[in-house]
């Protein structure tokens, strides 16, 4: 067994065992709030090429909306400030990613994560390891269900309930997705995709039924997981502590405001005859207007970080396929796959925190190794 050297006064100050975590996620996005570090400012080489990346993408969504509507043809005026929103969406989101990866760990996380999911190698050693991981990490986050079953229930919700809304809402606001009646009322109608006829249906049978009222079911799965994380960040004193409210409880409640709003839409157009319609219409397209544009600058921003996390996981799965488990220097026991640890130690010279050493120690020698310092340190007592 190898014993590491005798651990210096700065070593101990650094506090290894509270910077690399459990399994030295080193990798870890930067608060949602927007600052990699507290009090850290962003080049301005940065927020300019972050600005030129929102600037492109926006465009290229404007011309990719004006295209897919068929030249505006098929555009629908009356849903042009949803359409607007998802202009500055694209915006935001393009400039976030931008200054997110232009961070040393979150840089590395990147080129490592991409390159996994682009990597012949690692198809040919696990073909079935991406699509896998896309269904267990992305579409059922099951590292959800360690954590609580009821967590994950209300997260899975939450998700696909999202889902559903977006694969409808976006093409419907775009103009890429219609619905056309030859006869101008139905039953009959027509289902296109950039102009071009996908399926026929009868708004009176089942599949009629489903395809205009997707968004209210997607709505009944958004209330009951968004309500349950609201009643959760009211009652748990874990959650309660560390909460913030524009951080944390804004999101459930534009989620649950959009959800409630788009019901009681169909609730009057069926049962109130149109009655109360104009408000609901304009209240529900202020909150999704407001959700669309916070995105990228608050909780919801996780959801475009997630994809590159599922090219780190099929990194260390790899890693672990060749068997190159790196084990503790001090106690011998597996750390993590050999290649992780060593792009742990990277991230952290690239950071410069002066003790990328003790990514090579497992978390209970890391702090047996802080306390002998400590001891080395302070004198045995008080005289």
């Amino acid at each position: 067994m190898t014993e590491p050297p005798e651990a210096s006064a700065s070593a101990a100050q650094s506090d290894p065992g509270a910077s690399t975590g459990s399994t030295g996620a080193a990798v870890a996005p930067p608060p949602a709030d927007g600052s990699a570090r507290a009090g850290a400012a962003v080049p301005r080489s940065v927020t300019a090429r972050a600005t030129a990346a929102g600037v492109i993408v926006s465009l290229l969504l404007i011309v990719a909306i004006v295209l897919g509507s068929r030249f505006l043809e098929n555009f629908d005026s009356a849903l042009l400030p949803y359409a607007v929103a998802t202009v500055f969406l694209a915006f935001g989101v393009a400039y976030r990613y931008t200054v997110w990866v232009s961070a040393p760990g979150a840089r590395r996380l990147f080129r490592k994560g991409w390159g996994s999911l682009f990597s012949a190698a690692n198809f040919r050693k696990a073909p079935t390891a991406l699509p896998k991981m896309i269904a267990t990490y992305l579409g059922f986050q099951k590292f959800l269900g360690a954590r609580s079953h009821a967590r994950w229930a209300a997260h899975q919700l939450i998700f696909w309930g999202c889902i559903l809304a977006s694969l409808i809402t976006f093409p419907l606001t775009w103009g890429w997705f219609t619905f056309t009646s030859g006869s101008g009322s139905g039953p009959g109608y027509e289902m296109r995709i950039w102009g071009f006829k996908i399926i026929g249906f009868d708004s009176l049978d089942i599949l009629g039924w489903l395809m205009f009222h997707g968004l209210d079911i997607a709505a009944v799965l958004v209330i009951p997981g968004a309500s349950y994380f609201l009643w959760r960040r009211m009652k748990d004193r874990g959650a309660i502590t560390g909460q913030r409210f524009g951080y944390d409880l804004v999101p459930l409640i534009a989620l649950i405001v959009i959800s409630v709003t788009g019901l009681l839409l169909t609730f009057s157009s069926i049962f109130l005859h149109g009655g109360g319609y104009e408000f609901l219409a304009i209240l529900h397209m202020v909150s999704v207007v407001f959700t669309l544009i916070y995105i990228p600058f608050g909780k919801f921003f996780h959801i475009v970080q997630r994809p590159a996390a599922v090219g780190m996981q099929l990194f260390k799965y790899t890693g672990r396929q060749d068997q190159e488990v790196f084990s503790c220097r001090r106690c011998e026991e597996p750390i993590d796959t050999a290649p992780y640890v060593e792009n742990l130690r990277g991230t952290m010279r690239d950071l410069s925190l002066g003790f990328d050493e003790w990514a090579e120690y497992c978390p209970r020698c890391k702090r047996v190794l802080r306390g002998s310092a400590y001891l080395s340190q302070v004198k045995k007592g008080f005289k």
